[in-house]
């Protein structure tokens, strides 16, 4: 069984007593006003730098086929190298 650590920001339903966590996944909390910490905040970045350079698009419909070619050229050593922090590790 795969092992998830999920990073979760302070909203109430993240923390709500009747919220049950499969074994398998760790919920992590970040501090309170600390986006930067969000590895999901590392990944828009790069969508952004790769994906939506200054660019109007006509319709949402391109704007949603870009963010999936975008998101699908992303490779597993992007995400892991702008995702990966110490402390994600010593989550583990």
């Amino acid at each position: 069984m795969d092992k998830i650590i999920l990073v979760c920001d302070g909203a109430s339903w993240h923390k709500s007593k009747s919220l049950e966590v499969p074994r398998n996944i760790r919920l992590v909390f970040l501090p309170p006003a600390t986006p930067e910490m969000n590895p999901i905040e590392q990944v828009w970045k790069e969508i952004r730098k790769c994906g939506f350079k200054n660019e109007i698009f006509s319709t949402l419909d391109n704007v949603v086929e870009r963010l999936c070619i975008t998101i699908v050229s992303l490779s597993k050593e992007t995400i892991k190298s702008i995702t990966l922090r110490e402390w994600i590790l010593s989550s583990c």
